[in-house]
């Protein structure tokens, strides 16, 4: 059964730190992660609060079912006020920090108020205090890292920390974890930094131990048949998430030039394949996962694998986004975004913006401060990366700021540029290829991404296909067997996959695992783990409806913050017909987007004009409380 919830605030004002129990009750609408993030948001902060104001509070999440060793779960929330989008920002990360902040007993860290000068939270059971940072102050993230194992005299710990970008307030800055694993959107790294917080350290602690570990087993036993069986996991471990590359590349769909073009010249050097026979020399995992999907390359002088390697999204933004197909370079840009702490979606996508202005005539080498910035051209990743982390004055702190408001500064049609929902720029997904991911970019809470539903390639699968786990849930759906089509079905389709992955973000569960459709464990046998993990008889259904709650409590906080219908919306470039490759003249257009977003409005049980969740929805979702609050 789901107990009691432990939460830790900690005011960095006043450097008091409490602990207070969250009732089981409760706990089992909000069990973790984003869901519970998102209630202890809405009880800690007003309506119209400055994302970097001492105001906003700063969320991390974990979810009953964390550090229990299984595939798949070691994931922690960041839930805060967004500085990039005003909206409910919400981050997800992997890695050993997750199952290490459950194993010395705490569900939720709550962060409120600003310290006077630097600090950092140390957490070793009930001895939790907050220490010094002056000293880290200005270091990069791994060398931040090993200080911090120097001072504490261990390496014992797992840590959660910000670089420079988050010290400067960059929009797009991320919080790391072991250097490679990023709270990665939505700017936590600035909400930190402008508490004069540098990190959450955890003291390694023995692992959770399940309720049932004979049950355990029935799901932990067979992992490498598992495996074997799916050719997507056994590619996952294989070639990482850029083994995602190829197939974009070959489909046609690979978004290069800024979203001009969904081809690019040489993409075969991008591939995950050919990471893996140039320059990958290891790879890493998370807590208790089979799967290794973690790269780590080696490039003298340009890579250290402390740093990792680069994922899917990384080698897109760095790579094709901004014309470039050096995976050397790539490589070097992932290493410097991981040292200073900044999203590699956002930076490579606003850099891929700003490449298509200076092609335009838009930005010149005067507002470039001399830095030819034309596609193509990776030599410029080091100096720009720089100017950007510590927001130097010039083309460093306007794209600090991220492609929307960069073009908003620049006009000159440099906002026709722009490829970013809610002031988010786009993953590297196209909704030429993928159309339901339109309803979906635009609809979702915290901007567009590609990890809030499953895609569409799921309805284009047939039937006897083993490695789609097709349960009672995705049935109903009509199958769809070519690209473009984006109707009501989409719509549903987005809709019910968009509540099952948020139901995963509150559960804190890698999709790579748990995804709803082709992963390593299925829908049922999450219903196992949680009977076996923790003693919960649950269902599918209340599964669907825990994603359902924690996004209508998303909505409610953007609705409160001003955001409707009108902010639901694509950019320009997502109606452009594919002009070349394989997939040529491939689009969607307003119309069918319009229609598409009614339907999914109705299903939602929102309001077609305000976007809001009607009354009946919140009633039935046991969300009055909200309407209560400041």
């Amino acid at each position: 059964m789901i107990e009691s919830a432990k939460l830790l605030y900690v005011n960095l004002s006043d450097k008091t730190i409490r602990t207070e129990l969250l009732p089981a009750e409760t706990y089992r609408k909000y069990p973790g992660g984003s869901a519970l993030g998102m209630y202890l948001l809405f009880h800690n902060i007003r309506a119209g609060t400055d994302p970097l104001s001492p105001e906003n509070p700063l969320i991390f999440t974990v979810s009953p079912l964390t550090g229990i060793p299984i595939s798949g779960q070691s994931r922690m929330c960041v839930t805060t006020k967004s500085p990039l989008t005003g909206t409910a920002g919400d981050s997800q990360v992997g890695g050993y920090i997750p199952a290490q902040l459950k194993a010395n007993g705490y569900d939720a860290v709550i962060f409120t108020g600003k310290a006077e000068t630097p600090v950092y939270l140390y957490i070793d059971k009930d001895n939790v205090e907050l220490r010094d940072a002056s000293h880290l102050w200005g270091k990069v993230t791994g060398d931040t890292e090993r200080q911090i194992e120097k001072d504490l005299g261990t390496d014992k710990i797992e840590c959660s920390l910000i670089g420079p970008a988050g010290e400067n307030g960059v929009l797009f800055s991320n919080i790391m974890h072991r250097r490679s694993r990023a709270n990665g959107r939505n700017g936590t790294g600035a909400v930190m930094g402008s508490k004069n917080l540098k990190g959450l350290v955890v003291k390694r602690q023995p692992p959770v131990r399940p309720a049932d570990p004979e049950g355990m087993k029935t799901l932990t036993l067979n992992v490498k048949e598992r495996m074997a069986a799916n050719d997507a996991i056994a590619d996952t471990a294989k070639n990482g998430s850029a083994g995602v590359v190829g197939a974009h590349d070959v489909e046609g769909f690979l978004p290069s030039f800024n979203w001009n073009s969904g081809v690019l010249e040489g993409a075969r050097n991008l591939y995950g394949s050919t990471m893996r026979r140039t320059v990958l020399s290891g790879t890493e995992t998370c807590f208790g996962c089979a799967i290794r999907c973690k790269r780590e390359v080696t490039i003298p002088g340009k890579a250290d694998p402390y740093y990792g390697g680069p994922e899917y999204e990384t080698i897109a933004t760095f790579g094709s986004y901004c014309g470039v197909n050096n995976l050397e370079d790539v490589c070097e840009a992932n290493q410097y975004c991981n040292m200073y702490g900044m999203d590699t979606i956002s930076c490579g996508a606003t850099i891929a913006w700003a490449m298509d202005c200076y092609e335009k005539g838009i930005l010149t080498k005067e507002d470039t401060d001399g830095l030819d910035l034309r596609f193509g051209n990776s030599s410029v990743y080091p100096e720009l990366l720089k100017k950007i982390a510590y927001r130097e004055k010039g083309i460093g702190e306007l794209l600090s700021l991220g492609s929307v408001r960069a073009a908003k500064l620049v006009g000159k049609g440099a906002e026709e540029l722009v490829v970013a929902t809610k002031g988010q720029e786009w993953p590297a997904h196209m909704v030429q290829m993928k159309p339901n991911l339109a309803v979906n970019y635009a609809v979702n809470n915290f901007g567009a991404d590609h990890q809030s539903s499953e895609h569409d390639p799921a309805l284009m699968a047939p039937d006897d296909d083993q490695n789609w786990i097709w349960p009672n849930m995705l049935a109903s759906f009509e199958k769809c067997d070519s690209y473009g089509v984006l109707d009501a079905n989409k719509s549903k389709f987005a809709l019910e996959t968009q509540k099952y992955y948020s139901m995963m973000d509150t559960l804190c569960l890698c999709q790579f695992v748990w995804g709803p459709a082709w992963q390593m464990y299925g829908p049922q046998e999450l219903v196992d783990y949680c009977k076996y993990g923790i003693g919960w008889d649950t269902s599918i259904e209340e599964h669907q409806e825990i994603g359902e709650r924690r996004l209508n409590m998303m909505r409610m906080f953007n609705v409160r913050e001003g955001f409707g219908r009108k902010d639901d919306t694509l950019p320009p470039k997502a109606f452009l017909p594919m002009p070349s490759g394989p997939n040529e003249g491939a689009h969607i257009t307003k119309e069918d987007f319009e229609k598409a977003l009614d339907a999914y409005y109705d299903y939602a049980g929102w309001d077609r004009e305000t976007a809001a969740p009607k009354p009946e929805t919140v009633k039935r979702l046991g969300l009055e409380w909200i309407y209560e609050l400041k």
